[in-house]
């Protein structure tokens, strides 16, 4: 073959150049997108002790609440299920555990629900609805917003009390149309794309402790996949009968008094909890573009597996140390960065030592003394709340991250003699303790491992400092509130919670309040807009409103479910003109 032409041969060359340029920007573009940080814009929580939105949660955070209870008698007769001997068939040995109040309410007409549906509907599947729809309102985002878009959800959820429940009564005229979505798991999260309209992945994941925790990375890998352009994921657990109490007292898995006594030498095994805990995630990016308020940052994360280790059930010190490391390397960060790690901490003595040495493995080389890595466990608070540990977790850290200080770390008296605290350069804060940042920015880890050995690791950071709107921001002399709800009861206690957070909260701008309440809102059929000058104003309107007092700013009425169209009538009489409807 004779030689190519040179101009042939430098075309090639230059095009070969091209694609090699295209593939390289193509592919950092690729890697910057998974290591893109996901933003929490939104949150929404039920857990014991009152802890039902992340407020009164934080609260009692703060606080050192021990939130753990005897078994409440709606659930069962503890009576008859409790004996102190570990061993007697078929009797727990714990009368204690952590329970949130009213799951035996609900509102189903609000979900497009029947009441004959919702008596055959898993509570567990109630209280994912209702903490989502609290979740995306903390979040700022309406129903019209959400429907048809590419949002995913995700549910770590494990427990079927409720089907077992009406399995047990041995009724067949329990048995109907609705029993298995209503009692199936995977519903959980089918529910929720359903009710919101969503179009992006819908999924359900069971593995045990870690199920939500495993849920978040999904929800993270989805969004940097772009898969999801946002993403709602949580973590349910309810208990309703007494069975799995009794098969893990049967283990010796339940602490005798119920309270996760974890990193002490009392620790006896963990206190059964239950709650929700709801996260709106997006993209950072496009979190800054859309102007959301952004609680925190997850940076990255990991999930892995124990595999063969001494016993089905028992942890694996390698694997730990392997997801966590895997966490750190995909968000892009050393551990001597890492200040806080909010560990899996269930409060038994085997399991104990084993993670906190694997945290030292990882950790021990970049701490010192003076600056230890602080540990903590929401468990000591809560108890262990199983499918929605992880998410708690996560709730517990956004939160510790937005008010700069770590919640004390509760039941700790006597250091576990089986874990080397004199080795290990780590501090146990058991009061509140201001939270400094490392080098400018506070980053934490949440661990949740599961009992049959998958693990997950995430790693959070405090949001970041946004100037958005400063230049734009205008005092007005009036503020517009609307309020919407689905009935009028509903509308007037959504009025009286509007009292008691201006009341409670001065601080926040009435302005940024009533912004949200027009655009951040989904508005329903009756309403009410309220015109104030300030916080105090505002009060009295809404409070003379639930008085039924007349009093000029408040125009309350009732919006019509069909659309109005408009017509023209010419009657032929007075003056007409040709074409005169045209314009």
């Amino acid at each position: 073959m004779g030689k190519l032409p040179e101009r042939i041969t430098n075309l090639s060359a230059t095009k070969l150049a091209l694609l090699v340029q295209q593939m390289r920007a193509k592919t950092d573009s690729i890697e910057l997108l998974n290591a893109e940080p996901i933003a929490i814009i939104g949150m929404g929580c039920r857990f014991p002790g009152g802890s039902d939105n992340p407020e009164a949660f934080w609260k009692n955070l703060r606080n050192g609440v021990d939130a753990i209870s005897e078994i409440p008698s709606d659930r069962w007769d503890v009576n008859a299920y409790y004996d102190p001997n570990p061993d007697t068939p078929g009797k727990m040995y714990s009368r204690h555990g952590g329970f949130v109040g009213q799951i035996d309410q609900f509102e189903p007409e609000f979900f497009g629900i029947s009441p004959r549906e919702a008596q055959s509907l898993d509570p567990q599947q109630r209280l994912m609805l209702e903490v989502t729809w609290e979740a995306l309102e903390n979040a700022g985002v309406p129903l019209n917003q959400l429907q048809r878009s590419k949002t995913g959800v995700f549910v770590g959820i494990t427990t079927t009390d409720y089907l077992q429940l009406q399995t047990s009564l041995a009724d067949d005229q329990l048995i109907d149309a609705y029993t298995n979505s209503g009692g199936a798991i995977n519903f959980a999260a089918g529910r929720l794309s359903y009710f919101l309209g969503l179009q992006g992945p819908s999924l359900a994941v069971e593995t045990a402790c870690s199920s939500s925790l495993v849920a978040v990375h999904l929800a993270c890998q989805s969004l940097r996949h772009q898969e999801s352009e946002l993403a709602i994921v949580g973590g349910v657990n309810l208990i309703v009968i007494p069975e799995m109490n009794v098969r893990l007292c049967k283990a010796k898995m339940i602490a005798m008094d119920g309270r996760c006594k974890t990193f002490d030498s009392a620790a006896d095994g963990f206190g059964r909890s239950e709650g929700c805990g709801v996260l709106v995630l997006k993209r950072l990016s496009q979190a800054l573009a859309d102007g959301n308020n952004i609680v925190a940052l997850i940076r990255g994360s990991a999930v892995n597996q124990d595999g063969a280790s001494s016993g089905l059930t028992v942890p694996n010190g390698l694997a730990q140390q392997a997801v966590v490391r895997q966490a750190l390397a995909n968000a892009g960060l050393e551990p001597h960065q890492v200040s806080y790690i909010e560990t899996h901490g269930t409060g038994t003595s085997l399991g104990d030592p084993i993670e906190v040495n694997a945290l030292g493995a990882v950790f021990g080389k970049e701490k010192t003394a003076d600056q230890p890595l602080m540990l903590g466990s929401v468990k000591t608070n809560i108890g262990h709340t199983e499918a929605a540990a992880g998410i708690a977790g996560i709730i517990k850290v956004a939160l510790a991250l937005q008010h700069q200080e770590i919640p004390p770390h509760l039941h700790f008296q006597t250091p576990n003699p089986h874990i080397a605290w004199e080795n290990l350069p780590v501090t146990v804060p058991t009061q509140l303790t201001p939270w400094l940042p490392h080098q400018q920015r506070r980053i934490a880890g949440v661990s949740s491992f599961g009992a049959s050995g998958t693990n997950a690791h995430v790693i959070l950071e405090e949001a970041p400092i946004t100037h958005r709107g400063e230049e734009l921001k205008i005092e007005r002399p009036l503020h517009l509130l609307t309020l919407s709800a689905k009935q009028p009861n509903t509308l007037k206690e959504l009025a009286q919670r509007y009292i008691n957070y201006l009341s409670s909260h001065p601080e926040t701008p009435l302005g940024d309040i009533t912004h949200t309440s027009q655009i951040g809102r989904t508005h329903f059929h009756h309403r009410l807009a309220v015109i104030a000058s300030d916080h105090q104003q505002m009060q009295q309107q809404l409070q003379a409103y639930l008085d039924e007092s007349e009093v000029i700013g408040i125009h309350q009425g009732h919006s019509s479910q069909k659309t109005r169209k408009i017509a023209f009538l010419f009657t032929g009489q007075g003056s007409q003109y040709h074409h005169m409807g045209r314009q």
